[in-house]
């Protein structure tokens, strides 16, 4: 049976808040270098700025954490960009990806879990998504090379 996703890495979800999370899913954002048009962050020591303006994360992870019981969903952790379809093991700093035909983000850092994220996990364990204790599972930063309208089926490539 056909999951009716495209066959390619893409944006599954496009998320944003007024500040804090859950984030909702919108049809459409401009990105630009300040972040996702219409999201704002609660607490601007660490999020936020030039170096975290945009947070992703993989639609493809957060399936494997609702099979491990889980009750998080796209969005849920934070991030503005859920992505599907996209090998998450290649993504870390340094890491250029093009979303759609004009944004080029710039992988800057690991996002550190919160405990904003606790009602997420099973027992509260919003560590589960920790780069230090879980590598391979974290959301990340990036940095706004160029900006551009993204929605959700745009396809998402690794470029360096």
């Amino acid at each position: 049976m056909s999951s009716g996703r495209p066959p390619y890495p893409h944006v599954h979800q496009i998320n944003i808040s007024d500040g804090g999370v859950p984030k909702r899913p919108v049809l459409e954002a401009r990105v630009s270098k300040t972040g996702v048009e219409g999201d704002r962050q609660r607490n601007l020591k660490v999020h936020g700025g030039p170096d975290r303006a945009v947070c992703l994360f993989s639609l493809d992870l957060l399936e494997r954490l609702q099979d491990e019981g889980h009750p998080i969903d796209a969005g849920s952790s934070g991030e503005n960009l859920t992505v599907a379809g996209l090998e998450w093991e290649l993504i870390r700093p340094g890491v250029v990806l093009s979303v759609g035909p004009d944004v080029r983000l710039e992988v800057k850092n690991y996002t550190g879990p919160c405990s904003h994220n606790a009602p997420w996990f099973r027992d509260g364990d919003y560590q589960r998504i920790s780069q230090k204790k879980n590598p391979g599972w974290s959301r990340v930063y990036a940095k706004v090379l160029e900006g551009g309208i993204v929605r959700p089926g745009d396809a998402v490539e690794i470029k360096s």
